[in-house]
């Protein structure tokens, strides 16, 4: 704030002190001392600033500092030769001073163009504004003056610097302003400055040369010159690093541009119009010369576009890699030297976090993440990215699983968050391949069979294809299957002890092939998850489970178990509009929410975004939620912090060995205490043997599942036994 007051002061005072001099007479002591006071004051300030903003490269400042102070001794020095000698010299040592001061200008402004990244597109505009503004003073300023034959050669000599020089500036600020990126107060302030110092500088030479000026009307120009330089140093925008412009970017040409590049280029050949200028021969040669700069940069101009927009179809716009078509041109070069060694890298987790924390969050990670995938694939490779959360990386060898696996080890930080992503990677060679496509299909399917086992990296090799083909097959049988009515559901009873009462079952699907026979689950799960049949499937297993729930409650009254589970998978879960499915199920068969369990692995839930949010729908509904095979899962106690459960089913492998003095029956104990402490219901599953359920019992547990108490069956015995169901 103590800034920004310090600028506004300064533009006010010095707006003030710039109409206050055109109220002081003329050549008077009283106005030089305004005037010298203005340009003073301005040098200094830009020290002021310095100290104030402190920026990180502070020597151009220095030098626009020492470019003002210059300028003003060289006021000083004209004044003693008025005032003390009373001489009017022309030229003198105060233009030695007044030519000086331009060089740490043109100085500083190289050093703040270093620090900006421009395209070569708007290079080339800047040198067309250029060779026309030039071309422009050469014929109606430099010219002229070069010819006068009154006037000396050094006269000569300084009267066509000032323009020259005063250009130099004009095209240097160019070269900051053809892109917007590159524009801040503070240097739109240095532009102004620039024009006023050669608006001034031209209209002095000009009037000088056709008419006789003598007066201060154009010293206002020099005046706001000086206001404009301290007002860019004391803006708190001189202390912002400049923005970088991406080389390969292409913007669209504004019509301001277009106008302005279109006048640069029929200028040349307009000016022979000019009644006078065509005739003089060195006049005709410049333009010539200028006709041909033009058009020489306006083809480049083309050219460099055409260049770009080639670039942009070969590359990614959001992360600036390759995309697929650049890949496939280089895949197929590589084919052809037998070099063909390609990593598929697809990201696990993208799209929940993607979902969690917005589009934007989503697309800087993507890019970071595309920065560290580049460094890791090292300088000999060609990184895409084929798909929205998919990178190809053209190897050298096939050795760089593991170093690519491990870009996701680290978390990516963006904004205010933390993100961890997941990814599997598939490795795949060029042997035997015809074309870039089958390379990329066999990196494919090692990448989707590593997501499947859950491990880092995998090579594709012909058995792959072969599971590939038997998936395939398994999922038209599949389609058949559901069309045909081969699944039914069966139920295995979940007892609560010591009464031995069935309380609930849990609802399980069951494929009769008619050729193959039964086909576990194990089997064909997965492959329904993978094609998506597996909605279908869920929504049929729902609808059929609460059905038999709501018939054996109206057959059997208090004898009907009290609830009855489904299993949900991780693609249910995720799938927004599930909980509506559940209601609708639970309608058409009238039954209660609470007497529906939803069965999810802790899996399912591990990526969060829509799953989270789909089981905080259904627990609105009044349905309750468990947790499957509890305790396997690297997170499972994380898990009871965010997600909404009501039961924890311990998995079997804590149940197996629970007879034994152990390791077992610490865990076996101390889950029920967490479930007791939690307020939640335990399961134990698998128990097999009277001596199991005699363990668990005492340890605590009141509700037990296992093939002791009944195998799953579409007719399970509900009545309570004393003896295992058999």
């Amino acid at each position: 704030m103590q800034g920004v007051r310090l600028w506004r002061g300064w533009v006010a005072i010095g707006l003030l002190a710039t109409a206050g001099y055109y109220l002081v007479p003329a050549d008077t002591f009283a106005s030089n001392l305004v005037y010298n006071a203005i340009g003073l004051t301005s040098g200094l300030l830009i020290l002021v600033a310095l100290r104030l903003y402190r920026p990180a490269r502070p020597a151009m400042w220095y030098l626009f500092s020492a470019g003002q102070i210059l300028s003003v001794v060289g006021d000083l020095t004209w004044e003693y030769y008025e005032y003390v000698r009373h001489e009017e010299p022309y030229p003198s040592f105060a233009d030695l001073f007044y030519v000086c001061s331009y060089l740490p200008l043109i100085a500083g402004l190289l050093l703040l163009m270093r620090r900006r990244r421009g395209n070569a597109g708007g290079v080339l505009d800047a040198a067309m504004v250029a060779t026309g503004l030039g071309l422009a003073l050469w014929v109606f300023v430099l010219h002229p003056i070069a010819a006068a034959g009154s006037a000396s050669t050094l006269e000569r000599f300084i009267s066509t610097a000032y323009p020259a020089l005063d250009a130099m500036l004009l095209a240097m600020l160019a070269l900051l302003f053809v892109e917007p990126d590159a524009r801040t107060p503070s240097t739109n302030m240095l532009g102004l400055a620039a024009v006023l110092l050669l608006i001034s500088d031209v209209a002095f030479s000009v009037a000088t040369l056709y008419w006789s000026y003598d007066g201060h009307a154009l010293d206002g120009g020099w005046l706001m010159s000086y206001v404009l330089w301290a007002a860019a140093a004391l803006h708190p925008s001189m202390a912002v690093p400049p923005a970088a412009v991406k080389i390969d970017t292409v913007r669209r040409v504004s019509r301001r541009r277009l106008a302005v590049l279109g006048a640069c280029s029929v200028l040349a050949p307009g000016l022979l119009f000019v009644p006078g200028i065509g005739a003089d021969g060195v006049d005709r040669l410049v333009i010539g010369a200028a006709a041909v700069a033009l058009f020489l940069l306006g083809l480049a101009r083309m050219a460099g576009f055409a260049h770009k927009i080639h670039g942009l179809a070969m590359h990614d716009d959001l992360t600036g890699l390759s995309n697929r078509r650049h890949l496939y041109q280089v895949l197929d070069e590589a084919l052809a030297r037998g070099e063909a060694e390609v990593a598929l890298l697809g990201l696990t987790n993208f799209k929940a976090i993607n979902d969690e924390v917005g589009h934007r969050v989503g697309d800087h990670l993507l890019v970071r993440f595309a920065d560290r995938l580049r460094v890791a694939a090292g300088p000999g490779a060609v990184v895409a990215r084929t798909d929205g959360d998919e990178f190809a990386v053209l190897l050298p060898d096939l050795d760089a699983g593991h170093r690519l696996a491990a870009t996701v080890h680290d978390p990516i930080r963006v904004d205010d968050y933390e993100l961890l992503l997941g990814a599997a990677v598939g490795l795949s060679d060029g042997v035997g391949a015809t074309d870039p496509a089958e390379v990329l299909r066999r990196a494919g399917v090692a990448m989707y069979a590593a997501k499947q086992t859950g491990e880092p990296f995998r090579r594709w090799s012909p058995a792959l294809d072969e599971r590939t083909s038997q998936y395939a097959r398994l999922g038209a049988q599949l389609r058949a299957g559901l069309d045909g009515g081969q699944f039914r559901v069966v139920y295995q009873p979940i007892v609560a002890v010591p009464s031995r009462r069935v309380v609930a079952v849990e609802a399980l699907v069951r494929w009769e092939h008619p050729v193959r026979g039964p086909i576990s689950p194990a089997e064909f799960i997965p492959v329904a998850e993978q094609n998506g049949l597996i909605f279908e499937l869920g929504e049929w297993i729902l609808a059929t489970a609460c059905r038999q729930l709501a018939e054996w409650r109206t057959e059997l009254g208090d004898l009907a178990p009290d609830r009855v589970s489904v299993n949900a998978s991780a693609r249910q879960l995720a799938r927004p509009g599930f909980a509506n499915t559940v209601a609708q199920a639970l309608a058409a068969a009238r039954l209660p929410a609470d007497c529906l369990t939803i069965e999810m692995t802790e899996t399912a839930v591990f990526q969060g975004g829509q799953a989270i949010s789909t089981l905080h729908e259904l627990r609105a509904l009044g349905v309750r939620i468990a947790l499957d095979d509890f305790g396997t899962g690297h997170s499972s106690l994380g898990l009871l912090q965010t997600v909404p459960v009501d039961i924890l089913k311990v998995d079997k492998s804590f149940v197996d060995n629970i007879t034994e003095t152990g390791r077992h029956t610490v865990i076996a104990r101390s889950l029920i205490q967490i479930s007791e402490g939690l307020g939640l219901t335990a399961v134990a599953e698998g128990v097999e043997t009277a001596e199991q359920a005699d363990v668990l019992e005492g340890l605590g547990y009141r509700l037990l599942q296992g093939y002791y108490f009944g195998k799953p069956s579409s007719r399970p015995d509900l009545a309570a036994r004393e003896a295992p169901f058999v």
